[in-house]
C-alpha cells in the first residue's frame, strides 16, 4: 500500500514537472527532493518505489520505538482543529522546531478519527501523528535544512471502511499478520528553521499561492481551500484538497502548546495490566495528556442581562483569531492565536456538532 502511494505521488510530480520550466535533466532529482528529500532521505535516491517504502517503514518504526507519547483531550483537539483552519501554507514555514516542539521524537493520538476529503474527493481518516527531527535535502541548488518528518496514521477500524480496505484487513488476519490498530498512511517533511519568519505579508501570501498552484496542478479535480483569519470547527469532515491538513494540524498543536493555550502534562504511568505482555522486550510506554490550559467563556454577561442568563447543558468550541505578534525582545514576528474559547459549564460534555457518516 505504501509502495503504491509512493509510486502514485512520484508519477503525479513527474507529470507536473514535465509541463514546467524546470530543465529536463533535473526533473527526476527535483521530484525526489520534493518528496523523499523533504522527508529526510539524503541522495543517492532509491532506484524504485520499494526501496523508498523500506526506508519509510524504518523511519516509522524508529518513531514508534523512541517517541514521547501524548493523547490529546477533546477540548484541546477542538482548539487545534480551529487553529489549523486559520493557517495558510506559508504560516507553517514559520515553524521553529527548537522552541515550538517539546520533544524531538513524538507521537500524538487524537480523541477520535478526523475524516478527510482528499484530492479527487476520496475519503480517509487520521487518528494519530508521529514526528521526529531530521535534516531535509533539497536540490537546485543543493542545500540542507533542519526539518521535521511527520507521519500520519489512519484508524484500522475507523469510520472509513470501503470494501477494498475491509478485504485487506480480512486477508491480513487470514495470513496471521493482522494490521495494527494504527496504520501508517503518509509521510511529510516540514522545515523547522523559521524559514519565513521575517517575510512580509505579501511574500507569505505569494508563497501560499504558489503552494496552492502546485497542488491544484497535482489534483485531477481542483477543490477550493481558503483559510481565514478566524477559525472554528464543528466536528465535520475536513476538505484536504491540497494535502496539507497534517502539516497545519501539527503546526497548530505544537504552537498552541508552546505559547500556553494547551498544556502537555507530566508523564502518567499506566496502571498495571491484568494480562501483561511477557513477550515484549520493553514495557508499555508512559503517556502525557494534552489539555486546554484555560477554558474562558466567549461572552461575559452584562449586569443588565444577569436575570436572562442561560443555563447550558453542554460545552462547545467557539472561534479563535490568528495574529502575527511582534516580540520586541527577539525582534521578530511570531504567529499566535487569541482564543480559543470553550463555552459552557466546565462539567458539561463537550460537543463538536452532529456527525453522521455513511462511508462505504
Amino acid at each position: 500500500m505504501l509502495t503504491q502511494n509512493n509510486s502514485n505521488r512520484m508519477t503525479e510530480l513527474r507529470t507536473v514537472l514535465d509541463r514546467s520550466t524546470v530543465p529536463a535533466p533535473h526533473r527526476e532529482d527535483m521530484s525526489f527532493a520534493m518528496t523523499l528529500g523533504k522527508q529526510g532521505l539524503a541522495p543517492p535516491w532509491p532506484t524504485g518505489p520499494q526501496q523508498a517504502t523500506d526506508w519509510q517503514i524504518r523511519q516509522t518504526l524508529n518513531v514508534l520505538e523512541q517517541a514521547d507519547v501524548c493523547v490529546i483531550s477533546p477540548g484541546a483537539h477542538a482548539a487545534v482543529m480551529a487553529a489549523a483552519a486559520t493557517l495558510e501554507p506559508a504560516d507553517v514555514t514559520t515553524l521553529d522546531r527548537e522552541t515550538d516542539i517539546h520533544a524531538p521524537t513524538g507521537f500524538v493520538v487524537l480523541p477520535e478519527p478526523v475524516v478527510l476529503v482528499n484530492r479527487g474527493g476520496g475519503l480517509s481518516d487520521t487518528v494519530a501523528f508521529g514526528w521526529q527531527f531530521i535534516t531535509q535535502h533539497q536540490v537546485l541548488p543543493t542545500s540542507t535544512y533542519p526539518g521535521v518528518q511527520l507521519t500520519t496514521f489512519m484508524d484500522r477500524d475507523g469510520p472509513v471502511q470501503p470494501p477494498e480496505w475491509r478485504m485487506v484487513v480480512t486477508q491480513a488476519r487470514a495470513n496471521h499478520t493482522p494490521l495494527p490498530p494504527f496504520v501508517p498512511d503518509g509521510m511529510y517533511g516540514l522545515r523547522g528553521d523559521r524559514a519565513t519568519t521575517d517575510q512580509s505579508t505579501e511574500d507569505l501570501a505569494s508563497l501560499s499561492a504558489e503552494h496552492r498552484q502546485l497542488n491544484q496542478a497535482l489534483n485531477r479535480v481542483a477543490r477550493p481551500n481558503a483559510p481565514s483569519e478566524i477559525g472554528e470547527w464543528d466536528g465535520g469532515r475536513i476538505e484536504d484538497a491540497h494535502d496539507d491538513f497534517a502539516a497545519r494540524y501539527m503546526f497548530a498543536f505544537w504552537r498552541l502548546a508552546s505559547h500556553g493555550t494547551t498544556s502537555i502534562g507530566p508523564v502518567t504511568p499506566r496502571p498495571p495490566s491484568a494480562h501483561p505482555d511477557t513477550t515484549s522486550q520493553r514495557p508499555d510506554r508512559d503517556i502525557r495528556v494534552v489539555r486546554l490550559t484555560h477554558q474562558v467563556p466567549s461572552q461575559r454577561a452584562r449586569p443588565e442581562d444577569a436575570r436572562q442568563s442561560r443555563v447550558y447543558s453542554r460545552r462547545w468550541p467557539v472561534r479563535m483569531h490568528k495574529v502575527r505578534q511582534w516580540y520586541p525582545s527577539t525582534q521578530e514576528h511570531r504567529l499566535i492565536w487569541r482564543g480559543p474559547y470553550i463555552k459552557g459549564p466546565a462539567d458539561a460534555p463537550l460537543v463538536m456538532g452532529e456527525k453522521a457518516y455513511l462511508i462505504d
